[in-house]
Order: C-alpha cells, then sequence, then structure tokens
C-alpha cells in the first residue's frame, strides 16, 4: 500500500469514528448542562468547596469564579512544584526553579500544557499525578463551562444568569471528562502505553551503552492530554515516545480523543438553542477547515522533491517510521486547529508550507474544531463577526439566533479576535528586538524567526506545541510565555462572559424575510471567509518574514 493511501484511509476511518460519536456525545453533554438532577458524588463536592449548585449567576460572578478558581490552581501548582524535593515519590528531582514553575503552572491552568523542560528528568510522580493530571482535567470543564454560558446567553432571554459555574465545572469533570478518560486509559494500556510508579532503571542499548528511563501513570495522562485539548507530554518526546503512543492505532485513536469533544459540542450548542441545524452550521465550517488544512499537509509533506527524499519516502526527517507521513499529517493539523498541543513529530523538521500550517491553524484561533469549549466559544465569536459583516451589505441590523447584535455586542467581539494577535506580535517583536532573546534560536534566518514566532502564537493561543527549535527554558521565555498563556486564556473569557450576559438579556427578535439565515450553506461559506481574511490581514506580514519566506527560498 502507497503511503498516500494509506494516509486517505486514515483520515476516512477518524472521519467515520468522530461521525459515529457525533450524535450520542453531543447529546448527552446538552443533558448534562440542561439537568437539574445532582449526582451523589457532586452534592458531596458542592459540600466540600462550599457552593450552592442551584444559585444562578450573572456573567460578573460567573467570571469572579472562574478567575478566583483558577489563580488557586496556578498558586497550587506553582507550590507542589516548588516543594518536589521534599515530596515522596519525586524521583529524586529536585524542586523546580521559581520561573519555571510559574511557567508550567500558567500553562497546565490555562489549558495550554506548553513545557520547557524534560517531563521524564524534571517531574515527580505526585506533581505529574496530583498535580498536572489533575488540571489536565479541570482546565478542560473550565473551557466548556464557559461555553456553556455563552450557549445560555443566546439560548435565555430577558434574564442576565448564565447557569452556576461550580455546577458546570463539576458536571464537566464526573460526568464527561473522566468516564471518557478512563475508557480511554483502559485501550492504550491494551495497546501498549504503559500505567505505573515505577522508579529509574537503566535500559541496555544496542550500542552497548545504557539508557535511563521512568516509569509513570502515563496512560491515565495521555487519555486526559487528548481528551481535554490539553497537549502536556509525560516524557520530553511527547506522543513520539512509544510509552505514549505505541502503535500507528493509538496514534489515530489518540487523534480522535483530541477532536470528539470539540466537535460534538456543536450538537450540543444546537440541542441547546433548539435548532441542531443551527449547529450543523458550525459544525460545516469548522470541518471544511480541518478537511482542507489536512488535505494541505500531506499534500506539502508528500510533495517531495530529489533523490534524497525519494529514498526516505518523503519528507520523513523528524517523523516516526510507525506512524508515516499520512499519521504524522493528520496529528499535526488537528492539534494546531485544537488546543492541544501534542505532537507525535517535530514541526520545525516539517517543509516549510508544512511548518507554516502549523503555525496558521493556531493563528486562526483554533476554532476549527478548537479546545474543549474554547472551539466553540471562538468559532460563535466568529459567526457574530460574520453576521455583522453581512449586515453592513445589505444595510441591516444584524441578528444572530434571535439577538440583534449591536454596538455593544460588535465591542466585545472585536476586543476578542484582538487580544490574542497583539500577545503573539507585541511579544514576537521584542524577542527579536532584545539583544538576548535571539541567542536561543538554534536556527538563523527565517527559520528562527518562525521558532519564535511560533512559541509566542502557540503559548497565546493556549496550544503549547512547539517548532523543537527554541532553547525555551530561559527567564525570559519561561516569563513572557507565562504571561502570554495566562492573559490569552483568561482575557478572551472576559468578553466572552460580558457578550454572554447581554445576550442573555435581550428579548429575542422574531426572524424575518430580511433575517440571514445562519443555518444554511452561504452562511457556512461567508464564516469560513471571515475568518481566512482575518487571519490573513492579521498575520500575513509575520508569517511572510517566517514559513513563506522559507518555503520560497
Amino acid at each position: 500500500m502507497s503511503p498516500v493511501l494509506a494516509g486517505a484511509l486514515q483520515l476516512l476511518a477518524l472521519i467515520a469514528a468522530l461521525a459515529l460519536a457525533y450524535r450520542p456525545l453531543g447529546d448527552y453533554m446538552a443533558r448534562v448542562y440542561s439537568s437539574e438532577k445532582h449526582l451523589r458524588v457532586e452534592k458531596w463536592i458542592y459540600k466540600g468547596i462550599g457552593a450552592d449548585p442551584r444559585a444562578e449567576m450573572r456573567w460578573t460572578a460567573y467570571l469572579r469564579a472562574v478567575l478566583a478558581f483558577s489563580a488557586v490552581s496556578v498558586l497550587f501548582l506553582y507550590l507542589l512544584q516548588r516543594v518536589q524535593g521534599s515530596l515522596p515519590g519525586s524521583l529524586g528531582f529536585r524542586s523546580i526553579d521559581p520561573d519555571q514553575a510559574f511557567n508550567t503552572a500558567a500553562s497546565f491552568v490555562a489549558n495550554t500544557n506548553w513545557q520547557s523542560y524534560y517531563g521524564e528528568q524534571a517531574m515527580g510522580h505526585v506533581v505529574q499525578t496530583a498535580g498536572l493530571a489533575v488540571q489536565n482535567f479541570v482546565s478542560a470543564a473550565v473551557g466548556i463551562a464557559v461555553a456553556v454560558a455563552l450557549v445560555r446567553g443566546f439560548a435565555r432571554s430577558r434574564t442576565g444568569e448564565l447557569g452556576n459555574f461550580w455546577s458546570d465545572l463539576v458536571r464537566g469533570t464526573v460526568r464527561i471528562l473522566v468516564p471518557i478518560a478512563v475508557v480511554g486509559a483502559i485501550v492504550l494500556v491494551a495497546c501498549g502505553a504503559i500505567q505505573n510508579f515505577s522508579g529509574i532503571h537503566e535500559v541496555g542499548q544496542f550500542t552497548g551503552g545504557t539508557q535511563q528511563w521512568n516509569g509513570g501513570a502515563v496512560a491515565s495522562q495521555e487519555a486526559i492530554k487528548e481528551l481535554g485539548t490539553n497537549g502536556g507530554g509525560y516524557f520530553n518526546a511527547n506522543s513520539a515516545h512509544p510509552f505514549e503512543n505505541p502503535t500507528a492505532f493509538t496514534n489515530l485513536f489518540e487523534v480522535f480523543l483530541i477532536l470528539v469533544i470539540p466537535f460534538a459540542l456543536t450538537r450540543t450548542f444546537g440541542r441547546m438553542v433548539g435548532s441542531v441545524r443551527q449547529g450543523y452550521a458550525i459544525l460545516a465550517t469548522m470541518a471544511t477547515i480541518w478537511v482542507a488544512f489536512v488535505g494541505l499537509m500531506m499534500w506539502t509533506e508528500f510533495a517531495h522533491h530529489g533523490p534524497a527524499f525519494d529514498l526516505a519516502g518523503g519528507a520523513m526527517e523528524g517523523k516516526e517510521n510507525r506512524f508515516g507521513i499520512g499519521g504524522s499529517s493528520i496529528f499535526a493539523v488537528s492539534t494546531t486547529l485544537t488546543s492541544t498541543g501534542a505532537v507525535d513529530s517535530f514541526h520545525s523538521s516539517f517543509t516549510g508550507f508544512g511548518g507554516g500550517l502549523t503555525m496558521l491553524g493556531m493563528q486562526l484561533g483554533e476554532i476549527a474544531p478548537g479546545g474543549t469549549g474554547s472551539g466553540l466559544y471562538g468559532m460563535l465569536i466568529m459567526a457574530i463577526i460574520a453576521v455583522f459583516v453581512a449586515g453592513l451589505m445589505v444595510g441591516r441590523t444584524p441578528e444572530y439566533l434571535g439577538k440583534k447584535i449591536g454596538s455593544r455586542e460588535i465591542k466585545f467581539a472585536a476586543c476578542y479576535i484582538l487580544v490574542t494577535p497583539a500577545l503573539v506580535l507585541i511579544f514576537t517583536a521584542a524577542s527579536m528586538a532584545l539583544p538576548t532573546p535571539p541567542d536561543s534560536m538554534l536556527n538563523s534566518g527565517a527559520h528562527g524567526f518562525s521558532e519564535i514566532l511560533y512559541a509566542y502564537t502557540s503559548g497565546a493561543n493556549n496550544n503549547g506545541s512547539a517548532f523543537a527549535g527554541l532553547g525555551a527554558d530561559t527567564q525570559w521565555f519561561n516569563t513572557t510565555i507565562g504571561l502570554a498563556m495566562l492573559l490569552g486564556r483568561f482575557l478572551p473569557m472576559v468578553f466572552v462572559l460580558a457578550l454572554a450576559g447581554s445576550l442573555a438579556e435581550q428579548r429575542p427578535v422574531p426572524a424575518t424575510a430580511g433575517t440571514l439565515r445562519t443555518e444554511k450553506p452561504l452562511f457556512t461559506g461567508l464564516l469560513v471567509g471571515t475568518l481566512l481574511i482575518i487571519t490573513g490581514l492579521t498575520y500575513f506580514p509575520a508569517l511572510a518574514l517566517g514559513p513563506l519566506a522559507e518555503g520560497l527560498s
């Protein structure tokens, strides 16, 4: 079987699996967030944290709860790393330095999972399981909760109440993430991923030397790492490591875990607003971009030239033989079009255009299908921008899902789409202008610039993947990327929840003959075009200095 055919068959199998899971999972999540009943274990949690799950919150109270929970999470994870050297199960590793502890705490709480350390050489069992793995669950649940709050803003009228954050957080964790992650971990263990608490031991090599390896609860963390679109690997090689991702089947299964909740949330959205066709329109937009990116990535990676590439079977530098170009292309696109950041190959070794595609996927805002929750609310923000643009064309006040999009709503949406690019471009410019940060670049010229641009794009967009050529474990990069991750995660949430509160207060507007039909293919095309134009206008100059210059050289 040719590598191209194998890649195409993997893509078709993945699409079929996602299609089978779409309806049941989407409907189930809609029931979870609409139910008034609470499980016994959930009641215990509410009692333990002193929360009343029946108390409705306005957007300001909802936001305060999100920020307070996240701030406590950052502090707890920071302190856990700082005292690691005194904890049992530390495997003899020392406590983490302050700047790196801040960077890692910000990273995992922001659902970014950027790592400027070697996982198998820095983090012991306690930090990995009680710190990082826990944040993989709750940071994903926070993203879904904020998305659900925005959906309620569309669904409700003449009220500023958006639900209860603590109830949404606990339900998302207990009823959705934990059960699916348990099943996913069992599948990974059955296929060869490790799950233990063994210490460090030496393994013989064919070269006659030895290498040190440590075990860990890898499969359980790998499952939620992908399912929650987190991305932080137990080992430095991430999902290229055979302990995390042993076979071509597990590689495809991990991509399935990355995509299944973000895609299914469009069904949840349709159910909660009372029109599944609206959910299908958002799904079509996400799927169109994702399939187009996968096709372009396969084309640019398979379109090899020269005898060296011919002998290697394609652009195989930085890719695992057990996954091949097809599997690596699907994984790379899926992880950068979501806020996952896991890698099964090294994006710095992709072709110039291939590396540019991974960067562009993040710069779109990671909304195709995006992260758990963040992809849906990001796409809904872009849908508001699209109906506003359509309203300007015909001279009519824009409406979306029966809610008028006035100046207040557009200001919130505009602030949302401007925050992340500003963080990326300002920090990138500062790093290139200052004398010492460029010393961390492995390469010079356009590729070196791409390494820094990719790092801040990954951080501010809460992706977490790296170009694998930047030495980011410095005080400058640990601090500035940490700030980019926190600001890139929580500033947009401010505008999302403010928008949700504004929409929930409105009275529904009945549809008329002049109302834009947002469930039709025409709107899907408009939304795709709006996304590409906004991203192109924002990032094209920077991309021209990096991956485009490299690809054309």
